[in-house]
């Protein structure tokens, strides 16, 4: 699940960086949720893996400190992109005519700089740390952009048309 992850989410940025078609406010915003959605998971995932794989459940007092700062980080920059793509389908669903004054370059670099219950075992807890924490990232790249015909068709084209 952790590698559909990054490669799903790799392949949204890798496509509208590539695609002219895709240089929108809303697929700026896109690839900036897949880039959080990447560094989000890589903060906890692979420790978290290799603890379910040697057993062990131990974590250096330095190895926390650094991976819950970096967890908080990129939870804080998901919440303030899907705020912002929130605001971003206001303006296009409220005020169409006015959308491409509104939601201009500058406003969207400006959004870059701003920026348990009961378990029968620790294996069942870890299982299902790791699902909540991979599967709505794991998703993203599909429920946002898969589903899109424009998507679809910048994937074709950076594909060299085999989809």
């Amino acid at each position: 699940m952790y590698l559909v992850t990054v490669l799903g989410n790799l392949l949204i940025i890798l496509v509208s960086i590539s695609d002219s078609h895709l240089h929108t406010p809303m697929y700026f915003f896109l690839s900036n949720l897949s880039f959080v959605d990447i560094g989000f998971n890589s903060t906890s995932i692979p420790k978290m893996l290799v603890n379910i794989y040697i057993q062990s459940k131990t974590i250096t007092y330095t190895g926390c400190i650094n991976q819950m700062c970096f967890f908080m980080v990129f939870i804080e920059l998901d919440n303030f992109l899907l705020t912002v793509m929130a605001y971003d389908w206001y303006v296009a669903i409220c005020n169409p005519l006015h959308y491409t004054a509104i939601m201009n370059s500058q406003l969207c670099g400006l959004g870059v700089y701003l920026s348990s219950g009961v378990t029968h075992s620790s294996h069942s807890s870890a299982t299902a740390s790791v699902m909540y924490t991979v599967v709505t990232p794991m998703l993203n790249p599909f429920i946002y952009s898969l589903r899109n015909k424009d998507v679809k068709r910048a994937l074709r084209r950076f594909f060299g048309g085999q989809l």
